[in-house]
């Protein structure tokens, strides 16, 4: 069996708060296990065709990392971690998006079914792998959202790209869209923490507020962090190269 099964059977097990809240007029839960049961090699190749372009784009910023490594004596990147988004995740997207729940609508109206998420060690990296990454005459850029510059009301910072890549299968070339992070070992950091804290605790109106206030001056002094340290390198690199 393939690493890609229990992907699958999770996929059939959709947990009851998503059964009881499918529409009485729309598909049932029971007819859409149906078509679930008879798509399963469908589904299985869908998954593995994100995961192949979670690999290809994962390996262009291996490359970029090694190859400013020799040049430059320096790895912009910190860390890469990929993701594809599991079964239940996307239902519970196609459902609250009110969209039909078949892999033809998933491959349509989803962009963030395969994820990479690049961790680079300055703000001036982000932009510097960003442009050489577009660079490459097979990735094909569809959104781009910067929200470093202008960031979420939330305090949320990162550069967010929207690409189709190409993967080469026993079926031919396919283009496959993912969802390109790319951020700051500060902002990576602010934004584990502010997930842990608004989305695992049941909180009153009030701890709300107060819990988002912290946040936002927490999302101000990591944006200081990373202007401070940025000048550092700035200024250290300067004095290196004279």
């Amino acid at each position: 069996m393939s690493e890609l099964d229990p992907q699958i059977m999770h996929l059939m097990r959709v947990p009851q708060g998503v059964r009881d809240s499918f529409p009485s007029g729309g598909i049932s839960f029971d007819t859409f296990l149906d078509l679930a049961d008879a798509e399963i090699e469908p589904v299985r190749r869908m998954f593995a065709d994100y995961q192949c372009a979670c690999m290809e784009i994962e390996t262009k910023f291996k490359v970029l990392n090694e190859r400013f490594s020799v040049k430059y004596d320096a790895n912009p990147i910190e860390s890469i971690r990929t993701r594809v988004k599991s079964p239940e995740s996307i239902i519970r997207k196609m459902h609250a998006k009110n969209l039909p729940l078949s892999i033809e609508s998933m491959q349509k109206n989803l962009d963030d079914i395969a994820g990479i998420r690049v961790i680079c060690s300055f703000q001036n990296d982000i932009y510097m792998l960003a442009d050489k990454f577009l660079e490459q005459d097979d990735i094909t850029l569809i959104k781009k959202k910067d929200y470093i510059t202008n960031p979420k009301p939330s305090g949320y910072r990162s550069l967010h790209l929207i690409v189709e890549v190409p993967i080469f299968t026993e079926e031919g070339k396919k283009m496959m869209r993912a969802e390109v992070q790319l951020r700051t070992i500060a902002m990576d950091f602010w934004a584990s923490l502010e997930h842990k804290l608004r989305y695992k605790k049941q909180l009153t109106d009030e701890q709300l507020k107060e819990l988002s206030d912290g946040l936002t001056k927490c999302s101000v002094a990591t944006a200081e962090l990373d202007k401070t340290m940025q000048e550092v390198y700035d200024k250290v690199h300067g004095l290196q190269s004279q």
